[in-house]
């Protein structure tokens, strides 16, 4: 996978158990919905609760500037398949509901950690899309007309079978490069990359910390769940 060195990871980040994917499976690389979200189906079977995604994404936003944060707050599909197409999963319902497909808390708390750390975020929501080329001037338009922000390869696929899941999500947006204004804006492959390294630490920062004070919450949950609640003893 170009860009992509496709590795699976396994550790502890805070006392935290974690599993990470350096990078993806892409629809363009001519693999199927189901291989493109088979990850998820395995972090789901090994019990993962929360999913973190990052993707570089085009900014149609005039706000936006190239090396920007979004962290994505909804998102619209233009994939040509849907992946939860074909026999229903018995982890979700047939049709599940979306309204709250990036979780609120979640992006409550990246926000204050941003905000304490100083790091520059936008929100806005992710166009899907399936590639491999980027978009064109009028492309970049009707997506900005129809409610996007930013736009990508990814995503959207893995991020619909986490929710049909239970699992909570999270998702970040690096802004690689801008289109859809009056002046174009030609973009390389190797651009990309060089933005989205240059914005990863700040992404990683506040997915750390977010790990770590999630798991303290849960602590302190548990914690007063068994002082509320004491365990009786059999005579």
């Amino acid at each position: 996978m170009e860009g992509h060195s496709g590795k699976l990871i396994f550790g502890k980040l805070g006392g935290v158990d974690i599993l990470a994917m350096q990078g993806r499976f892409h629809f363009y690389e001519g693999y199927s919905m189901k291989e493109v979200t088979f990850p998820v189906r395995v972090m789901y079977e090994l019990g993962i609760k929360t999913l973190f995604v990052s993707n570089a994404a085009g900014g149609m936003n005039e706000t936006f500037h190239v090396g920007d944060l979004m962290i994505i707050t909804d998102h619209i599909n233009f994939f040509p398949e849907h992946p939860l197409r074909g026999k229903n999963f018995p982890t979700g319902p047939r049709f599940p509901d979306m309204h709250e497909t990036y979780d609120q808390k979640l992006i409550k708390l990246a926000t204050g950690i941003a905000q304490e750390r100083k790091i520059r975020v936008k929100y806005g929501v992710y166009v899907g899309v399936q590639g491999p080329t980027f978009e064109t001037p009028a492309e970049y338009k009707m997506y900005r007309i129809l409610g996007g922000d930013a736009v990508g390869m990814s995503t959207v696929p893995e991020v619909i079978v986490a929710h049909h899941c239970g699992i909570r999500t999270f998702g970040v947006s690096v802004i690689t490069d801008l289109g859809g204004f009056d002046a174009p804006v030609e973009v390389s492959h190797e651009e990309v990359q060089e933005a989205a390294n240059k914005a990863q630490p700040f992404m990683t920062e506040i997915m750390r910390e977010m790990i770590i004070r999630s798991e303290k919450v849960e602590s302190i949950k548990k914690e007063k769940f068994n002082t509320d609640h004491p365990t009786e003893e059999w005579k």
